[in-house]
């Protein structure tokens, strides 16, 4: 082919200068047929073009040149030429060929724009988007609503939400399908304000544009304002589909609402998309969040198509809540595996504490064809950070920052998190600078860690810090501000948090944060104020809670109060040998040794054992765990030496 256009060049040329502009034309057209199917022209080969162009009349379709029947046929060449392009992923090679028609005075129409941005869609080409708008206002082509609906597209898929508005209030009438793609790009960005604006302005609403709002709402942690947009489609008469009652069913899943789950169960059955496959693996995710196993079973029997997603949702819910022996055989049964599939087996390894073999598949993964992502990093991670491995989350940093995941905000978070449990405190504090964005579960690691470490100015200067962003504190993020205030004795402070959390914040105080008000007032030896909060508390106190105070007596001696700690304590938890050793403390430090040995006697009576104190050390890639008075471990001769 490449022969064939050289060969016609080398026609073209001698009859430039001989034949009129008509025939020059004509010969273009022609050249643009072969340019369809050859796909793509060299330098020499445009510069005869220009010269051609140069001797003709404007390549219009204007009745001096040639008719419209070849005009259009012309245009139909170079969206051919376009899609060619686009087709082979060679994008800026399309726009480069927008821009060189220009040079033959070709006018475009809608199809060669419209072809060019959904090139842009599909591969994301956010500067060539933009060179192609850029090329409509320069030429003064008025792209009507089709085009601004794909410009829009364009720039929501890309991020570019302030370009997609500016496009967007540009239109003199844009349609449901504008309306809707301005809400499913602000739902894409976590900016769910702004989607619900948007969908509140709407004149009208069809089914996709009630659907992004709930899907918005659903996987941005607004479950409950997802349902309550559902009734009011019902309400308005709007017939859900498949997709609607994915994003309801999430919602349910979340809030571990079965009751309401089901019903939408029923209604699935009344619409009569309950094999649909995706509907099926929405079904499964909702009974496996709430804990009904054998319903997502029977589910996943019955489902005559069964996806990777399918397996995912069966196997996470046999990890979580079953048997994590028969999550790893469907594991290996399944028929094909994603990322996600390795990162949930990994994930129902480490819950169940089975780090050597959540390790084992993450070696045997990198290994294979399927390629860890961010998620799998974070789970990793998470893993060395609750066996405290400080060794081998190095490892994981370091091929993290090969691969080029450490921007993420999942593995950073997971690096927080890891060198905090782990002692490396400096460490986290660089991966936090290091990150390029901050989320709620950043922050909230940061002032956690800082608080484990007792570090209380760090932690309240980065809880400062934090609100300065504009990220809004949640539940636990207040939780590591009370413990940092707790360490370091900072009552007035400690009172103030925990008073602004339902003032300010409207997030109501839960056991662990009226358990750090306790261990608080406690080491301030003012038992009095913490037996008072127990008694106003608007919920039953639990062991943590009776717990709490039983320390807080230890502290401060007081016998009397730690006596009735310890009572509540024999009820709600009689095993626990924690309870029993502090009361004996307490007594020992009061000097009641008859109480001592009376307690000494329940724990025997009761077959109560003390746990022994251990330990453990990272040597050469491999975890020691030492036990007090144990002599077992084959390298104890060495290590007492």
């Amino acid at each position: 082919m490449k022969y064939l256009i050289s060969n016609f060049i080398h026609v073209l040329k001698p009859t430039v200068a001989l034949e009129s502009p008509l025939h020059n034309s004509r010969k273009l057209f022609v050249f643009y047929h072969i340019a369809y199917n050859q796909t793509y022209l060299s330098v020499g080969h445009w510069q005869t073009i220009k010269t051609i162009s140069a001797n003709s009349s404007n390549f219009t379709a204007s009745e001096n040149q040639i008719d419209e029947h070849e005009a259009n046929n012309c245009l139909y060449s170079i969206v051919g030429v376009v899609d060619s392009l686009c087709k082979e992923g060679r994008l800026k090679e399309a726009v480069s060929f927008l821009h060189r028609t220009n040079e033959h005075h070709i006018l475009l129409d809608s199809n060669v724009y419209a072809r060019l941005l959904q090139g842009c869609i599909e591969s994301k080409g956010m500067e060539e988007a933009k060179r192609v708008h850029l090329h409509m206002i320069k030429y003064g082509f008025e792209p009507g609503t089709f085009l601004s609906n794909r410009l829009v597209d364009v720039y929501t898929k890309c991020g570019l939400m302030e370009d997609a508005r500016q496009m967007f209030d540009k239109m003199s009438l844009p349609d449901v399908v504008s309306w809707t793609t301005m809400i499913a790009g602000y739902a894409k960005r976590g900016r769910v304000e702004d989607a619900r604006e948007f969908f509140d302005s709407m004149p009208e609403r069809n089914v996709v544009s009630w659907n992004a709002m709930i899907a918005a709402y659903a996987q941005h942690g607004h479950a409950e304002e997802a349902l309550e947009l559902f009734c009011r489609m019902q309400k308005a008469g709007v017939v859900p589909n498949s997709v609607t009652m994915v994003g309801v069913l999430s919602a349910s899943g979340s809030l571990e609402f079965l009751g309401i789950g089901k019903q939408v169960h029923a209604l699935i059955l009344i619409l009569g998309i309950e094999l649909n496959v995706f509907v099926g693996s929405a079904l499964l995710d909702m009974y496996t969040k709430c804990k009904c196993l054998k319903d997502a079973q029977k589910m996943f029997d019955k489902m005559p198509e069964r996806n990777v997603v399918s397996w995912n949702a069966m196997m996470d819910g046999c990890a979580k809540y079953g048997d994590i022996s028969k999550a790893r055989k469907m594991f290996d049964e399944m028929p094909e595996r994603s990322v996600a599939s390795w990162t949930v087996m990994m994930s129902g390894y480490a819950q169940h504490e089975h780090a050597e073999e959540a390790f084992e598949l993450f070696r045997r993964m990198q290994y294979g064809s399927t390629m860890p992502d961010q998620f799998t990093y974070a789970c990793v991670l998470s893993i060395c950070a609750s066996l405290v491995v400080l060794y081998h989350g190095k490892q994981v940093h370091a091929r993290s920052i090969r691969i080029g995941f450490e921007p993420y905000v999942s593995v950073g978070n997971g690096l927080l998190t890891m060198y905090s449990k782990c002692g490396s405190i400096e460490e986290a504090h660089k991966v936090f600078r290091r990150m390029p964005e901050h989320n709620l579960v950043s922050w909230t690691a940061m002032v956690s860690g800082c608080a484990m470490h007792g570090l209380a100015n760090d932690a309240l200067h980065l809880f400062g810090q934090m609100q300065q962003a504009g990220v809004k504190p949640d539940s636990i993020t207040f939780l590591g501000v009370l413990s940092a205030c707790s360490h370091a004795g900072l009552l007035n402070l400690g009172c103030y948090y925990f008073d602004s959390m339902s003032r300010e914040h409207g997030i109501i105080p839960r056991t662990d944060h009226y358990s750090c008000m306790i261990d608080l007032f406690g080491r301030a030896r003012q038992l009095d104020v913490a037996k008072n909060i127990i008694d106003s508390m608007p919920f039953e106190p639990d062991a943590r809670i009776w717990a709490a105070l039983l320390g807080a007596c230890r502290i401060s001696g007081n016998a009397e109060l730690g006596i009735h700690a310890a009572k509540h304590l024999f009820e709600l938890e009689p095993q626990n040998c924690a309870t029993y050793i502090l009361l004996s403390n307490i007594y020992a430090a009061a000097g009641s040794w008859d109480d001592v040995a009376k307690v000494r006697r329940m724990m025997k009576e009761k077959g109560i054992k003390k746990m022994p104190g251990w330990s453990w050390i990272d040597v050469k890639n491999k975890v020691h765990i030492f036990l007090v008075g144990n002599r077992s471990h084959p390298q104890m001769e060495q290590q007492t030496d």
